[in-house]
């Protein structure tokens, strides 16, 4: 291994961990949409101001998130549009996975 291969594993690794909340998954989401405001995301997500601050100060920390101040409001948006495809591509395959242990649980009881 090299240098460079090991702090890219540190680096993953430091990513994967940030979306071991299902609350920040959650903000990603609503956040495909386009930018919001924290008003609009406690709104979208129900959960309390508080508790969206602290996960978007997470994701702001880790560069996931980009905040932008306007007046009285901070805007919210994905970083970089491959992070949205990323979580994507897990969502289908953990949509797959579920798809085909459901045909597993379906032939055992046929």
């Amino acid at each position: 291994m090299n240098i460079q291969n090991d702090l890219i594993y540190v680096m993953h690794a430091n990513i994967c961990k940030t979306f071991t909340s299902p609350t920040r998954i959650m903000i990603m989401d609503e956040l495909q949409n386009g930018e919001r405001t924290v008003s609009e995301l406690e709104k979208a997500l129900d959960v309390r101001q508080a508790t969206l601050s602290q996960h978007l100060a997470v994701l702001r920390e880790k560069g996931i998130v980009i905040a932008n101040r306007r007046g009285h409001n901070v805007h919210y948006r994905i970083s970089n549009p491959k992070i949205l495809e990323a979580c994507r591509l897990m969502r289908e395959v953990l949509l797959e996975q579920i798809e085909q242990n459901s045909r597993l649980l379906r032939s055992k009881e046929g």
